[in-house]
């Protein structure tokens, strides 16, 4: 009982000061996709003061994985002898035509893994087959993904291999910071993903767009403390990039997971969905691993994929929009029956708001 009420005690303090700190307006961008949930359900929206504004971002991996990339890899996982591993979260994305739900109801083998782990696993069992890990995320998820390529060429494991789709925050914050439409005064930074690259990488967002950030872990207190720490460096006349989530992100990241990604991966052009191509913003295996590397492996082909009709998805990712003004949203657009990835991924913006807060922006 004492806990709580310290906690409530605390969650006062901070809603109080940033009363106080807020008498003009204030933007500001959650990047990751579990701050959006985080805020969402705990209804942090409401509490906030009518000059806070909280605006959702690119952070969800799921959702900004380009309509292309998701009909390439339906293709692959359509193919004779091959395993789709992949999170549970691609299951129901929708292709143009398809999604792995549906190839799997058709006799493709799709299969749910919880880690690159148990992809390898699924490759050593079924030597027979080509197993192919869908590699889709941020920084966070990186480090597994080059492991099991590691592993794979330790072992020789020669049926084992990953469809990268990998892609890294700060070319996209950079892109977020030049959108003269986007007007945004500050960025709650993903935790995560700087617990793995660190505060280097992102210091230029205050440095030379004075766009300041605090780096934020996924409590509702962790986020009104960053709304805070935000605040304060505006009312001291600062921009800087700050860590909140001290108890797991260090200034200087994970330097042993930055090398391995180093080793096995390298900078590429990538599109991202609603957004375009944005140059070094993805990751691609490097040559040295290119025999697990089914791009290659299979001579996939590019495909260039149109958006679905009337869908808003990438206006919700840059932040122009709440989910709530898509038109499809929550009528023809909903978790069971989503339009696009934005309503489909558990950390999607627009699952969150129909989840939790479908009517805290209309």
């Amino acid at each position: 009982m004492k806990k709580s009420e310290d906690l409530l005690t605390k969650a006062g303090n901070y809603l109080a000061e940033i009363q106080a700190l807020a008498q003009r307006p204030f933007t500001i961008m959650e990047v990751c996709g579990t701050h959006t949930v985080a805020i969402a359900k705990n209804a942090l929206r409401e509490l906030l003061p009518a000059t806070v504004r909280l605006i959702s971002g690119p952070g969800c991996p799921v959702c900004v994985t380009d309509s292309g990339d998701i009909d390439r890899y339906l293709y692959l996982a359509a193919q004779p002898k091959v395993i789709t591993a992949t999170f549970g979260d691609m299951i129901r994305v929708p292709g143009t035509e398809k999604n792995l739900q549906v190839l799997r109801a058709e006799g493709a083998d799709v299969r749910i893994v919880y880690s690159t782990q148990d992809a390898l696993e699924l490759a050593r069992k079924n030597q027979d087959k080509e197993v192919v890990f869908l590699g889709i995320g941020f920084e966070t998820t990186v480090p597994t993904v080059a492991v099991s390529l590691e592993t794979a060429k330790h072992e020789g494991l020669e049926n084992y291999s990953v469809l990268s789709m990998h892609k890294v925050v700060p070319p996209v914050l950079r892109l977020l910071a030049e959108d003269a439409e986007l007007v945004v005064d500050a960025f709650l930074d993903p935790g995560h993903v700087c617990a793995i690259i660190g505060i280097e990488p992102i210091r230029f967002m205050a440095k030379d767009y004075n766009k300041p950030g605090v780096v934020t872990g996924f409590e509702a207190l962790d986020i009104l403390e960053g709304i805070v720490m935000l605040l304060r460096q505006r009312d001291e006349g600062r921009s800087e990039i700050e860590i909140q989530y001290k108890r797991v992100a260090k200034v200087e990241g994970n330097l042993h997971a930055r090398r391995f990604i180093e080793q096995v991966f390298e900078p590429v052009e990538a599109c991202w969905r609603g957004i375009g191509q944005i140059p070094q913003s993805g990751l691609g295996i490097r040559e040295e691993y290119s025999a697990w590397d089914a791009a290659k492996k299979f001579s996939l082909p590019i495909f260039r994929s149109q958006e679905t009709p009337g869908c808003r998805c990438g206006d919700v990712l840059k932040g122009r929009i709440y989910p709530t003004q898509c038109p499809l949203f929550g009528r023809f657009c909903t978790p069971m029956k989503p339009v696009g990835p934005c309503m489909v991924s558990s950390e999607g913006s627009c699952a969150a708001y129909y989840r939790y807060a479908p009517r805290s922006v209309d």
